[in-house]
């Protein structure tokens, strides 16, 4: 996956995230330098989730943090040529993310995060490898939606966006023009006037999205 992709991803990630006690907080500004090249940053990030995994086994929140970093690292161990260290950490990067999902299926500050990856990541691989992941990646968007239908109206526009977007583009790179047609036009009716609605116009034109108007819009990009 392309690392500015992956920062956006995750940020755009903790903009929809409303929960009470919100674990990000404590690792974001790390993971954000870590995903765009720091090194030293990343290894801080996933030290504090790995503590904090070591003080309760069950903080599903830091552990789908650390899942998203180990799916990070396997994208860099790919490109440097270590196909076998890179499957290793994709692996293991997804069980952790699933097993967070696992023992917090309700929680959107685990939903969330492993959505935005998934959805973003699957961007720069085969169909047959994405598929899993953007069917994962949408069943987390959708679930979500569900969570916040009792305070969705007071989320801003780019976290509604966002979630409302992964979900339209998911959809359709799943073939389901049907379920996509829904969701861009319901970006149309929602968030008239935006970035969203253009490039939901776009797609209810053409039935289709360039990559380059796939990724995360509004607070980083106008696009």
């Amino acid at each position: 996956m392309r690392t500015s992709t992956m920062v956006l991803a995750v940020g755009c990630a903790l903009v929809a995230t409303a929960v009470a006690q919100r674990f990000d907080m404590k690792v974001r500004n790390d993971f954000f330098a870590g995903f765009s090249g720091d090194k030293e940053a990343l290894n801080r990030a996933m030290k504090i989730c790995e503590e904090a995994l070591k003080e309760d086994a069950g903080n599903a929140q830091a552990l789908v943090w650390h899942g998203a970093g180990l799916f990070f690292e396997s994208g860099e161990a790919f490109r440097t040529g270590d196909s076998q260290k890179g499957m290793d950490l994709y692996q293991r990067g997804l069980k952790e993310m699933e097993s967070a999902v696992s023992m917090a299926p309700d929680d959107v500050g685990v939903r969330i995060p492993r959505g935005g990856v998934l959805l973003t990541g699957s961007h720069q691989m085969p169909i047959e490898m994405a598929r899993p992941l953007i069917e994962k990646g949408v069943g987390d968007y959708a679930h979500t939606l569900d969570l916040q239908a009792d305070y969705w109206s007071t989320l801003g526009s780019h976290p509604r966006g966002e979630l409302l977007f992964g979900l339209a583009d998911g959809y359709s790179r799943l073939g389901d023009q049907a379920k996509a047609q829904t969701y861009f036009e319901r970006i149309q009716k929602e968030l008239a006037g935006t970035p969203y609605a253009k490039r939901a116009a776009t797609w209810l034109d053409t039935k289709s999205l360039p990559l380059s108007q796939t990724g995360c819009i509004g607070c980083h990009t106008g696009n």
